[in-house]
C-alpha cells in the first residue's frame, strides 16, 4: 500500500473541503429541525395549559395597541357587545379539506366603545374575497362570545384593502374601520345568543409534534455518510493505487513474444554453435 501523501494533492484536498462542507450543511439542517421541534413542543404545551385554565374576560389580558404575550395566546376569553356589522373584514385564501373559502371578522364593540375583533369562523367561497353581504350574518343586539385568544400577524399579508385582508392583524383592521381595537383577536367558540346561521368554526391546531424528530434525523445521516463515503474512498485509493517506483506493468505477467524465426520453437545451438534450425535458411546454392 502506499502513504496518505495523495490526500495533499489538489484534488483531495478540493473532494475534503467539499464533503466538510456537505457534513456541516447537514449538521445544520439537523439543528433546526431539532430547534423546530423545540419550538413546537413548547408551543403544544402552552396551548394545553392554556386550553385548561378559567375562562377571562379579555380586556385582563389585552388593551388596544397592546400586544397578545406568547404565553396567553389561545387562552380562552369572553367579551360582550354589539356587532359592528358594517365593518366586517373579509380574510382571503382560508382552503379547508380542499375547499376554498374565507373567515369572516367582525369587530365586537364593547360597551366602552373599544371593539374586540372576533373571527366568527369559515364560510365556503372562491376564495377572492367575497362580499360581506354574502355571508351569513351574526346575532343581532347585545351579544356574549366566548373564544380563543390570539396574536395579530406582522407580514405584508396583514395589509387591508376594501375590508379584505390575507391575515389578521387588529392594528391594521383598526386604521381600516377608524376604530380603536383591542390587541390581538378572538377565534370564537360560542355566541350567545347564537346567530341563525353558524359559520365553521376556527381550526384548531393540532397538537402534535410533526416531522421534525425524523427530518433532523435524516439530515445528520446524510452528514454521516457523506464522511465515511470520503473515508472510503481514500482508503480504498491507498490500497489500490502501485506502490512508489513500479511501473505500470508491475504485479502483470509479461506476454512472451515468439522468436524472431518465424517459429513457435525456441531457437536451439548445436555445439559447433550451428542453428539446428539452420535447414530452413537458403543456403549459397539457393535451395534449403
Amino acid at each position: 500500500m502506499r502513504s496518505w501523501r495523495f490526500l495533499l494533492s489538489r484534488r483531495w484536498i478540493v473532494f475534503a473541503v467539499v464533503v466538510a462542507l456537505l457534513a456541516w450543511l447537514a449538521w445544520w439542517l439537523g439543528e433546526w429541525q431539532f430547534g423546530r421541534l423545540e419550538d413546537r413542543q413548547a408551543r403544544n404545551a402552552i396551548v394545553e395549559r392554556n386550553e385548561a385554565a378559567p375562562v377571562t374576560p379579555v380586556d385582563e389580558l389585552t388593551a388596544p395597541g397592546r400586544e397578545v404575550a406568547a404565553d396567553d395566546e389561545w387562552r380562552v376569553v369572553t367579551a360582550t357587545g354589539t356587532y359592528a356589522v358594517d365593518d366586517t373584514v373579509i380574510v382571503r385564501y382560508r382552503t379547508r379539506d380542499g375547499a376554498s373559502g374565507v373567515d369572516v371578522v367582525v369587530p365586537l364593540v364593547t360597551d366602552d366603545g373599544t371593539a374586540v375583533l372576533v373571527d366568527r369562523g369559515w364560510v365556503a367561497s372562491d376564495n377572492r374575497g367575497t362580499d360581506a353581504g354574502d355571508v351569513p350574518a351574526p346575532p343581532e343586539g347585545e351579544v356574549t362570545v366566548t373564544g380563543w385568544l390570539r396574536r395579530d400577524a406582522t407580514d405584508d399579508s396583514t395589509v387591508v384593502t376594501d375590508l379584505s385582508t390575507r391575515a389578521v392583524s387588529s392594528e391594521r383592521i383598526g386604521e381600516a374601520v377608524d376604530r380603536e381595537v383591542y390587541g390581538g383577536f378572538v377565534d370564537l367558540r360560542d355566541e350567545d345568543p347564537a346567530p341563525e346561521t353558524p359559520l365553521a368554526p376556527p381550526e384548531l391546531p393540532e397538537l402534535d409534534n410533526g416531522p421534525h424528530f425524523f427530518y433532523g434525523l435524516q439530515w445528520w445521516f446524510f452528514g454521516l455518510l457523506a464522511l465515511v463515503g470520503f473515508g472510503y474512498l481514500a482508503w480504498d485509493e491507498r490500497r489500490g493505487s502501485p506502490r512508489r517506483g513500479a511501473t505500470k506493468e508491475e504485479g502483470q505477467k509479461v506476454r512472451v513474444m515468439p522468436p524472431s524465426t518465424g517459429s513457435m520453437m525456441p531457437v536451439r545451438n548445436d555445439a559447433a554453435g550451428e542453428s539446428r534450425k539452420a535447414a530452413t535458411r537458403p543456403n549459397s546454392s539457393g535451395s534449403p
